[in-house]
């Protein structure tokens, strides 16, 4: 039986990007260029998660239930996910946040620095849902975490920068909760839709703007 590893950033982006692309890279293991990003960026998200670590939801999120923030990116993998066929999956990725409530449960969320939108709750819904799934079906011998509750988006939207008495600016955002609803039996039937795509003998059609597939098809046309 194959056995796929599927990480949950994939099954958000590559995805929806290029299902040819997507099926490269589980079944055959050709991955697109890696692309740089800009160290900006990181530095902004290793700062936000530094302010709400270990702080109380009380503080930051009152509309949340009590609990606290972390522990932040931390790995997870699940049990193997049977489909039809015979092929099976794992997910296996790092999350951004957990919030551990005082009742026990939990929340896993991730941070994003743009303008909340309708949009992103179905976008991100399934790479949350992957890492709840993970944390609650973890791989054989290892404790599941416990109940995941909830899911959710932290959006921070930029709206100002202003500047204190030491001369330094300081960036000015908004925070929204947006919360996403979390359906099990939802996530498992949209991995079976992957598991047919991955079952296939030969990889699928490209997506109609994959830039990636395009250069591949040319390459090949031009004897490169």
């Amino acid at each position: 039986m194959r056995i796929f590893k599927l990480s949950p950033s994939d099954l958000t982006f590559l995805w929806d990007e290029c299902p040819r692309c997507f099926y490269l890279k589980v079944v055959m293991g050709i991955s697109r260029p890696s692309m740089p990003f800009p160290g900006i960026f990181s530095n902004i998200d290793s700062l936000m998660k530094g302010m709400f670590n270990e702080k109380r939801t009380e503080d930051l999120l009152p509309q949340l239930p009590p609990g606290r923030f972390g522990p932040m990116g931390k790995w997870v993998e699940s049990s193997p996910i049977r489909s039809g066929g015979d092929a099976s999956c794992y997910i296996k990725g790092i999350y951004d946040s957990l919030i551990c409530f005082d009742d026990g449960s939990f929340a896993v969320m991730d941070f994003k620095t743009s303008q909340p939108s309708k949009h992103h709750v179905e976008f991100y819904g399934r790479q949350l849902a992957a890492y709840a799934y993970a944390l609650e079906h973890p791989i054989p011998g290892k404790e599941p975490l416990g109940s995941v509750t909830r899911l959710g988006l932290l959006c921070v939207e930029p709206i100002d920068f202003a500047r204190d008495e030491h001369e330094r600016i300081h960036y000015v955002g908004d925070v929204t909760w947006m919360e996403v609803p979390k359906d099990e039996a939802k996530f498992l039937d949209f991995i079976d839709q992957v598991m047919q795509v991955l079952s296939l003998p030969e990889p699928p059609p490209p997506a109609e703007k994959c830039g990636f597939c395009k250069y591949r098809a040319d390459a090949r046309e031009h004897g490169w």
